[in-house]
C-alpha cells in the first residue's frame, strides 16, 4: 500500500514538473538563443528531475564511443517508459527523438515536443511514415543525431524483441553510423502497463558505432543482426553481473 501511494505521489509530481517545463519551453522559445538546442538542454534537466524524484541512479558506460563531430543514430533497447528519461539525461550529445503522432495531441506537452524538433511518425499510415523517415534523414544530414527504439515498443517481458527495419533504412538513407545502446534495469523501475515506480539503479552501455556505409541495401538484415547482437550481448552481460532484487533484500 505504501509503495502504491508513493508511486501515485511520484506520478503526480512528475506530471506537474512536466507541465511546468513544457510551459516554460513554449513561452520561452522565442527568446532561446539556440532554439531547439536550448530546448534539448532544458529537456535534460527535466529528465534528470524526474529520475531524481523517482530515486533512480544511472551508471553510464562507454561515453567515449560517442562521435563528437558527426551525427549518428543511437539505437536503444526499450524496457520501460523511463528509458526516455535515461537517454535524454545521460547521452551527452544533441539529438532528437522520433515519436508517434499520438504524443503530439497531449495538451501543452505536444506543443513542447514540436519546439524540441521531435520528428512525428504515423505508424498507421505507411505513406506518412515514409515521409517522416525522409524528414528524419534530412535533419540528420543537417547535423542532428537521432535516438530511436528499434523494437518499436516497450518489451512486455524484459527480453529484447526483434528490431523493425524502418530505422535501419533511415540510417542507410542518411549515411550515418548506428550507435548501439543497452539499458539494463529500467523494467524493474517501471514495467510496461504499470504506473508503479520503484527506486533503483540502471546501467546504460554505449557501444562502438557501426558504420552503415559497409552495408548495402541488400545487406540490411546483416546490419540489423549486427546491431541487435551488440545490444543483446551488453544487455545480457550486465544483467548477469547485477544482483537480483531478492538478493538485495
Amino acid at each position: 500500500m505504501i509503495a502504491l501511494l508513493r508511486s501515485a505521489v511520484l506520478v503526480m509530481l512528475a506530471g506537474l514538473w512536466t507541465g511546468l517545463v513544457s510551459s516554460f519551453v513554449i513561452l520561452g522559445y522565442p527568446f532561446f538563443p539556440e532554439g531547439e538546442n536550448t530546448v534539448h538542454r532544458v529537456a535534460r534537466k527535466w529528465a534528470r528531475g524526474i529520475l531524481w524524484l523517482s530515486g533512480v541512479e544511472v551508471e553510464v558506460r562507454g561515453t567515449e564511443n560517442i562521435l563528437p563531430d558527426r551525427p549518428q543514430i543511437f539505437m536503444v533497447n526499450h524496457q520501460s517508459f523511463f528509458d526516455i528519461f535515461i537517454v535524454l539525461a545521460f547521452i551527452p550529445a544533441q539529438f532528437r527523438f522520433i515519436a508517434k503522432k499520438e504524443l503530439f495531441r497531449v495538451p501543452i506537452f505536444g506543443s513542447a515536443l514540436r519546439r524540441y524538433g521531435t520528428i512525428e511518425i504515423d505508424r498507421q499510415h505507411r505513406e506518412s511514415a515514409v515521409k517522416s523517415i525522409g524528414e528524419a534523414a534530412r535533419k540528420i544530414r543537417e547535423g542532428k543525431s537521432v535516438v530511436t527504439f528499434p523494437e518499436g515498443t516497450r518489451s512486455p517481458d524484459g527480453e529484447v524483441k526483434d528490431f523493425k527495419k524502418g530505422v535501419f533504412h533511415l540510417a542507410q538513407m542518411a549515411g550515418v553510423p548506428v550507435v548501439p545502446v543497452s539499458i539494463v534495469g529500467s523494467r524493474e523501475i517501471m514495467p510496461k502497463h504499470s504506473l508503479k515506480v520503484s527506486p533503483g539503479k540502471i546501467v546504460m552501455v554505449i557501444d562502438k558505432p557501426v558504420e552503415t556505409a559497409a552495408y548495402s541495401e541488400e545487406r540490411r538484415d546483416e546490419l540489423i543482426a549486427k546491431v541487435r547482437d551488440v545490444i543483446v550481448k551488453n544487455f545480457c552481460d550486465v544483467k548477469k553481473a547485477r544482483p537480483s532484487r531478492a538478493s538485495q533484500g
